[in-house]
């Protein structure tokens, strides 16, 4: 069983900074590649960034030159930091682990399709003054 745990949403202003982390088993971490995702009530799935374990990283138009997905192999944590925030930011994130291509794995989150993989319970982040 994949364990993802996300923590460190929370409210924020416009154009502040909120960095989320996803610990995972140590396991999960050294064999699957991993990314977050957001959705606000009602809508669809949005990938944010994905990263694997070579280091490429990816992220969705939205958040990008605002957000930096990194990780600390240290300690299997995943981390998303968030700069610049918006309101249209707020929404539920998820951390989550999967097999295969950041890219083509943030195109499957952007089309609504089929994830495979694991992810956590989410973590809420509200961007509002």
């Amino acid at each position: 069983q994949v364990e993802l745990v996300e923590s460190g949403g929370g409210s924020v202003q416009p154009g502040g900074s909120l960095r989320l982390s996803c610990a995972a088993s140590a396991d999960t971490y050294k064999s699957r590649s991993m990314g977050w995702f957001r959705q606000r009530p009602h809508q669809k799935r949005e990938g944010v960034a994905a990263t694997d374990k070579v280091g490429s990283t990816v992220y969705g138009d939205s958040v990008k030159g605002r957000f930096t997905i990194s990780t600390d192999n240290a300690k299997n944590i995943l981390y998303l930091e968030m700069n610049s925030l918006r309101p249209e930011d707020t929404a539920m994130y998820y951390c989550a682990a999967f097999v295969g291509v950041p890219a083509a794995w943030l195109r499957r989150v952007g089309d609504d399709a089929p994830l495979g993989g694991s992810w956590g319970q989410g973590t809420q982040v509200t961007v509002s003054s």
